[in-house]
């Protein structure tokens, strides 16, 4: 399972435009991460229901197909007016793998994660900044986990160019034992109708000794009121060495 994949599932978010409150906002769906942080004394519930993957490559010449599927969540509090404390699973999980005409199902449960997100004040009503550092902590079964610790830094910035378009970037450092990689994602955001906006990314990888890895990923939300949000994307590799698409359902709270 490359970390493309799995990065792509995970519940770390584009920026989001919405009717809550004017400094928060849930980091579902997308890669990067939302600039938004939790109002202290909330707590936001981000879940998966769920998210699919499905690839197909050739391992020694053999075709595979696998079809994975995760009810990942996320719960969000705030510390501080500007710090906000993350604790993430990767939830319940299945895969199904087919090879030579045969197939292989298995079930298990994902890793863990904890992180602090940090607002960085920019002294710009259009501009705004975040910066998260987390633990992805390798406490899933078997097929289920990246078997070592992951430790990232992540910054993202946002651009509020008009009321109906916002950009984003997220830049993602990680390291895995003594393995490195870095992943940007340029996001825009746009609104569509009252309660109704969209998103579209592109996403960029690179890890110490594989090859460039890009994903095109696009999705809707849909603010039920001002504390729930719905959302649906869906998301497509380009790197041209096997097929590889993503798409996810959630929902979100806001307590």
């Amino acid at each position: 399972m490359s970390a493309l994949k799995t990065a792509s599932v995970m519940l770390v978010a584009g920026f989001s435009i919405n009717a809550f409150a004017a400094d928060f906002s849930f980091d579902r769906p997308g890669t990067g991460i939302g600039t938004g942080i939790t109002p202290i004394g909330q707590l936001a519930w981000e879940q998966g229901l769920p998210s699919a993957r499905y690839d197909e490559e050739r391992i020694d010449g053999v075709k595979q197909k696998t079809l994975a599927l995760n009810a990942e969540m996320l719960f969000r509090t705030g510390l501080a007016k500007d710090l906000e404390l993350q604790l993430g699973w990767q939830g319940p999980a299945w895969s199904k793998v087919k090879r030579v005409g045969e197939s292989f199902e298995e079930d298990g449960l994902g890793d863990i994660s904890i992180g602090l997100k940090k607002a960085i004040n920019l002294d710009d009503d259009k501009l705004s900044m975040v910066i998260l550092a987390e633990a992805i902590l390798a406490t899933g079964n078997d097929g289920f986990s990246q078997y070592d610790d992951i430790y990232s830094l992540t910054s993202a910035v946002a651009y509020e160019y008009s009321d109906l378009i916002n950009t984003s970037i997220t830049m993602r450092y990680e390291a895995q034992n003594s393995d490195w990689a870095v992943m940007a994602v340029p996001t825009i955001t746009y609104k569509i109708a009252d309660k109704w906006s969209g998103f579209s990314e592109l996403v960029y990888r690179k890890a110490e000794s594989t090859p460039y890895e890009y994903a095109l990923g696009s999705g809707l939300m849909y603010a039920l009121n001002e504390r729930v949000q719905m959302d649906a994307s869906v998301g497509v590799s380009l790197d041209g060495q096997h097929k590889s698409y993503q798409s996810g359902l959630g929902i979100a709270f806001l307590f």
